[in-house]
């Protein structure tokens, strides 16, 4: 079996790139490999229950329920519950999907994200969460140092301390007491993950001891009053909270809502300010996932863990909130943060718990953001910006990216409040798990078929439940911080699409396009098609791209927003090769679409001929409603081919080089893949296809550049001929033909580029004629086609005296089969009699091509009319060789045959 088939399957992972590419990637950083190949150490247990449920049980259990059930009621708090578990139960079922569809690397929901959404999203949002945890982490240490000047301060209004109060209280000097604490929290995530799980679990026995002793005391603790010392600007004040017990008469008081001023801050509370402080106990439901890099078995592990620690807190936070309110007046829950530990059978294992829990949330998150940091880093998503962070240890510990998320912990910490910064940590992780539930619902209807999740208990339906919750809750609790986040988020979106470099891992973009074009194409009928809404549709058949750029260019200004196919014949026949050529081109082809940056598709065949080649691709080129109505072809004659690639702006540039995919041109000796015969078949055929054709000749020399500059230089113009000067008895300009030569040449004015050109519409008349009459004619024209173009009108009666019409008779007498043909085409009722080709002589086609060049000043362009090629297939060389003369030494120059209606009149 060929790697290439074994590839697909052997190396499939959530959405990175191959384990080739992969294990590339890691041997060239050095000492990440390591990381890479340190084995993974940690159970469902150790690994995401504790973590999550020690980040959850933290500021907010021990320090903050009180205030949030003080403030709020009881009926509210758990109001505020179910609207928290909602939010995070709908992106935990999300991060549960994602993580078990295929193999987890470090990085927890930034890899989540980036390997769904791409590396813009997975970036920008890795950023976010990063700051998420760094504020949070700051958000932790703060708590516990308002826990630490709480229970050993020196209190406010005394100047010396007695006791255990020994500790001055200032802002300096509590932010010293932070910086000590975070100190310690680094020195432990240096040590690396399996030192921090045995700490955490180590934490983790004594929190749930604390627990019990809590649940116990609300039961053994009798009614009580509590002292509560509150600092004021001139000193401080004594107030009376009170433990009253299980007493209806205080549930029913703690039932409402009572909002006062937070003593901490001096600032009025409100139902969206309370949430902000609350629903950081909710937000450590990733502390499991940003540890994936070191689980034993992340799909099996994050799912079951994080489900369990989140049902399990949900449960502990409501009956909390219920004793509370049963047993504590509001002035014990609003104004004592610290309230647990007076009510405590034991308050020194309070306080322990309280610093233990704590300290470890500041872990959880610190360690989670040097993770993520990492995982930024390893992609090279910022380049140098974040290389330092890539730099591990001998065991793989990332400690450059511990370093520098604890650089920026310390920075937070200058906030000094604890709510100050409760509100910006919440609605970064609300933005985060927006995402998370975002990348989940596009993996959702992408509806690809490799999103396979073990766990299956999500539909979309709770994945824009999640969406709307995050969105909603982030506005209601600040506006302003919401939208600063999103403002941040959208500049590192834009900043990731335009610098970062292009990744392996696939792009969510990608598959919802593709399902909402096939539902679209689907809709796109065919028999409903008008020609009020009509578009020009290419097929550029291309040999070589290196002698054909500048034409390329020019159709992708001729197509109005139409499709446009770039084609080329392989001369080759599959069953004498041993794999398909035409699937290496394909890269070259699509690189010079985007080095020319025009909006075409590729499409390569193989056949035995290039006039089979040809038929195949107008055959199959499209795809449903979408299906080429128009050929454009260069023209057949003996130029010299001139490498346009290595002038082309484009590849000019030092640092591009013109690809390689591509053969050298053709010496001018060389004999040409195709005969003039098999070149006018391939019109005839695109003809009797019912497909318009355009033949391009020496559009190479057409320098958009130069000829469209702006003003000063006067406009350019395009010359439109929209008669059949082989032909001059059938001068009409409202037959089909005509009209769609007239329909081009607006087009092509109507592009960009074009604007600033002039139309100069071309009235060949005759002596007798009454040409004003006709040119009035020709002018109502144009305006019931809303076209505007200047009509010159021309006198060819010197050319029209030299066709052999206006003679006595042919010369050298009538043609053998003449007349048969001539019958033949009265029955077609085409306006191109066959026998005319053998009857129109050189000189009369040098004359037409006279008149056309006479016309000054230059045009940028010329449009003429096409005959279409003769019936009898031995004169194809002949009608060739007249459009040679015809369009001789006239620079620039499309031929156009139309055979479809593409004109209207109506509204």
């Amino acid at each position: 079996m060929a790697s290439s088939e074994r590839s697909a399957l052997l190396t499939y992972r959530l959405c990175g790139g191959s384990v080739e590419e992969e294990r590339g990637r890691e041997r060239a950083r050095g000492r990440a490999a390591a990381a890479a190949a340190a084995p993974r150490k940690l159970p469902t247990f150790l690994g995401v229950v504790v973590p999550t449920l020690l980040s959850m049980f933290s500021v907010v259990l021990f320090l903050r329920l009180g205030f949030v059930v003080g403030h709020a009621g009881l009926y509210q708090a758990l109001a505020m519950f179910a609207v928290a578990y909602f939010i995070i139960g709908m992106t935990v079922l999300s991060v549960c999907a994602i993580a078990t569809n295929g193999a987890l690397d470090a990085g927890g929901a930034y890899y989540m994200i980036s390997r769904a959404l791409g590396p813009e999203f997975g970036g920008s949002i890795g950023i976010m969460f990063f700051l998420a945890n760094v504020c949070g982490s700051a958000l932790y240490v703060l708590g516990l140092v308002e826990a630490v000047v709480d229970s050993f301060g020196i209190p406010p209004g005394q100047e010396v301390g007695t006791g255990v109060h020994v500790l001055p209280q200032s802002y300096w000097y509590e932010l010293l007491y932070g910086t000590v604490l975070l100190a310690l929290c680094l020195l432990v995530c240096l040590v690396g993950a399996s030192i921090y799980a045995k700490a955490t679990f180590l934490i983790f026995l004594i929190v749930a001891g604390v627990l019990g002793t809590i649940l116990v005391s609300f039961f053994a603790t009798r009614p009580t009053g509590v002292p509560i010392r509150l600092p004021r600007s001139n000193g401080s004040e004594t107030e009376n909270g009170s433990f009253t017990g299980f007493s209806l008469a205080t549930l029913r008081d703690n039932l409402g809502g009572g909002y006062g001023v937070d003593y901490t801050t001096g600032q009025m509370m409100s139902f969206s300010s309370v949430f902000a402080v609350m629903f950081n106990g909710c937000t450590g439901i990733m502390a499991g996932s940003n540890m994936s890099g070191d689980l034993k078995r992340p799909s099996y592990s994050i799912p079951r863990g994080t489900i369990s620690a989140v049902l399990f807190t949900y449960l502990v936070y409501n009956l909390l909130a219920f004793l509370m309110c049963a047993t504590c007046n509001r002035t014990l829950l609003q104004k004592d943060y610290g309230f647990l530990r007076d009510i405590s059978i034991f308050p020194p294992l309070v306080t322990v718990g309280i610093y233990a829990a704590t300290l470890s949330a500041a872990m959880s998150n610190l360690i989670g953001a040097s993770r993520i940091l990492y995982a930024l880093a390893r992609d090279d998503l910022f380049g140098r910006a974040l290389a330092l962070a890539k730099k591990t240890s001998a065991s793989g510990n990332p400690v450059m990216a511990v370093i520098l998320s604890w650089l920026v912990v310390q920075l937070v910490l200058f906030s000094g409040k604890l709510n100050t910064i409760a509100g910006v940590v919440t609605t970064f992780f609300l933005l985060v798990y927006a995402t998370i539930n975002l990348a989940c619902l596009a993996l959702e209807w992408a509806s690809a078929p490799n999103f396979r999740p073990t766990f299956r208990y999500f539909t979309w339906h709770t994945c824009l439940l999640g969406i709307a919750g995050c969105c909603v809750m982030m506005f209601l609790i600040s506006p302003v911080s919401a939208s600063a986040s999103l403002g941040f988020l959208l500049i590192l979106l834009l900043a990731l699409h335009y610098l970062s470099p292009s990744s392996t891992w696939g792009y969510i973009s990608q598959a919802l396009i593709f399902h909402q074009v096939r539902k679209y194409l689907l809709m796109l009928d065919v028999r409903k098609d008008h020609v009020k809404f009509w578009r020009p549709q290419m097929l550029l058949m291309v040999q070589n791209p290196r002698g054909s750029a500048r034409l390329i260019d020019f159709v992708n200004d001729l197509k109005k927003s139409g499709l446009y196919v770039l084609g080329h014949v392989e001369l080759q026949d599959l069953d004498m090769l041993p794999s398909d050529p035409l699937q290496p081109q394909q890269d070259s082809w699509l690189s010079l679409v985007d080095k020319l940056n025009v909006k075409a598709f590729v499409s390569l065949t193989l056949a035995p001929s290039v006039r089979h080649g040809v038929r195949q691709l107008l055959f199959t080129s499209g795809l449903g409603g979408m299906r080429p109505n128009t050929l454009v072809l260069g023209f057949y004659d003996d130029a010299e081919p001139q490498d346009g690639l290595a002038r082309h702006p484009a590849f000019t540039s030092a640092r591009e080089e013109v690809p390689l995919g591509f053969p050298p041109l053709r010496a001018p000796a060389a004999p040409k893949l195709l005969s003039a015969r098999e070149y006018v078949g391939i019109v005839a055929d695109a003809l009797k296809m019912l497909r318009n054709v355009l033949l391009a000749r020496q559009l190479e020399s057409l320098d958009k550049a130069w000829e469209l500059g702006g003003p000063p230089a006067p406009p350019p113009t395009i010359h439109v001929w929209p008669v059949n000067l082989l032909r001059p008895d059938s001068a009409r300009y409202a037959d089909t033909c005509s009209l769609f030569l007239l329909q081009m040449a607006c087009v092509l004015n109507m592009a960009r580029a074009w604007r600033r050109a002039r139309l100069r519409l071309f009235l060949c008349v005759e002596a007798g004629a009454m040409p004003h009459a006709q040119e009035e004619k020709l002018r109502q024209l144009l305006k019931d086609l809303r076209i505007q173009a200047q009509i010159q009108l021309v006198p060819w009666d010197a050319v029209t005296r030299l066709h052999w019409q206006t003679r006595q008779g042919p010369p050298g007498g009538p043609a053998p089969g003449g007349a048969a043909e001539e019958e033949e085409e009265e029955e077609e009722g085409a306006v191109n009699f066959p026998a005319n080709t053998t009857q129109v002589s050189d000189e009369y086609v040098c004359a037409a091509n006279k008149l056309v060049l006479e016309q000054s000043p230059a045009p940028a362009v010329r449009f003429l009319y096409l005959p279409r090629p003769p019936a009898n297939t031995s004169l194809y060389p002949l009608y060739l060789h007249q459009l040679e003369l015809l369009t001789r030494g006239l620079g620039p120059t499309v031929l156009v045959h139309g055979v479809s209606a593409v004109t209207s009149t109506q509204l």
